[in-house]
C-alpha cells in the first residue's frame, strides 16, 4: 500500500482512537506522520504502535502557542505538509441548564478554535494536491439532547470546509469533512464512571445505529486515506458520513 508515498501528514489527537487509527494507516500507506497530543505517555505508546515514519510532539490543540511549535517542528523537519487531519476532541454531555462558561470555552477552544488555527498555521507549507480533513460527527446533522456545545462545534467545522472550498479556489488545496457515527474508542470510556457503565453506553449507542453496532476506528481510517489521497481529487467542501446510517434513519 503506497497511496500516500512521500506525503507528510499532521494529525491532531493522533495518540488514540480515530486519530491513532488514521496515523497508523497513513504510515502504512507511505506517509511520514506527525502526531500531537497532550500526554507524552500516550504519544510514546502510539509511536510504538505506528512503528516507522512517525514523529510525536507534545502539544495542546486548543493552544495557539502549541500549534506554533507544531508548525515549526514540521517546517524544520520536512518543510512541507500534504495532509492535515484535525481530529482532537472529547465528548462531555451537558444539559443546557447546567452549561457553564468553562465548559463552553473548553469545548469550543479545542473543537472549533483549534481546527481553524491548526489549518491556518500549516497552510503556508501546503501546496497543490494538499488535503485538509476535519473530523466532525454525524451529530452535526442531528438533534441529540445534552450535546449543545459539542454538536455546535461539529457544525462549525462543517461550515469551515464549505468556506475553505470557496476560498482556496484553484489553489489545488482541498478541504473535506469526515463525520463518524458512534465509534468504539476511549472517548466512550471517558463518559462512564465504571466498566459496567461503559458497557451500557456502548450498547445504547449500538442500538441507536441502524447497523446495530459501533463503528471501528480503522473504518474511519480507510475513509481518511481516500480523502487524503488523489483518489478524492474532485472532492472539496464535502461531508463524508461514515456513521452506520445513524444520521439518515
Amino acid at each position: 500500500m503506497s497511496r500516500l508515498k512521500g506525503k507528510v501528514a499532521v494529525v491532531s489527537g493522533g495518540n488514540s482512537g480515530i486519530g491513532l487509527a488514521i496515523a497508523q494507516r497513513f504510515a502504512r500507506e507511505g506517509a511520514h506522520v506527525f502526531i500531537f497530543g497532550r500526554r507524552q505517555d500516550a504519544l510514546d505508546e502510539a509511536a510504538q504502535s505506528i512503528g516507522a515514519n512517525v514523529t510525536t510532539i507534545r502539544a495542546d490543540a486548543s493552544r495557539l502557542d502549541d500549534l506554533d511549535r507544531v508548525a515549526a517542528a514540521v517546517r524544520k523537519a520536512e518543510g512541507k505538509v500534504d495532509v492535515i487531519v484535525s481530529n482532537a476532541g472529547f465528548t462531555e454531555k451537558m444539559p443546557l441548564r447546567e452549561i457553564t462558561e468553562e465548559h463552553y470555552d473548553r469545548t469550543f477552544n479545542l473543537m472549533a478554535k483549534g481546527p481553524l488555527f491548526l489549518v491556518q498555521k500549516m497552510l503556508p507549507m501546503m501546496g497543490r494536491g494538499g488535503s485538509i480533513i476535519l473530523v466532525s460527527s454525524a451529530m452535526h446533522t442531528m438533534g441529540l439532547a445534552n450535546h449543545s456545545t459539542y454538536a455546535a462545534t461539529k457544525a462549525a467545522v462543517r461550515s469551515y470546509v464549505r468556506t475553505w472550498a470557496a476560498e482556496f479556489g484553484d489553489s489545488g488545496i482541498r478541504a473535506n469533512l469526515l463525520s463518524p457515527g458512534p465509534v468504539d474508542t476511549p472517548i466512550m470510556d471517558s463518559q462512564a464512571s465504571t466498566p459496567e457503565e461503559a458497557t451500557a453506553i456502548r450498547k445504547m449507542y449500538a442500538n441507536y445505529v441502524p447497523m446495530l453496532r459501533l463503528g471501528r476506528p480503522e473504518e474511519l481510517a480507510a475513509a481518511a486515506v481516500f480523502l487524503a489521497s488523489d483518489e478524492s481529487s474532485f472532492m472539496t467542501g464535502s461531508d463524508m458520513l461514515v456513521d452506520g446510517g445513524v444520521s439518515n434513519v
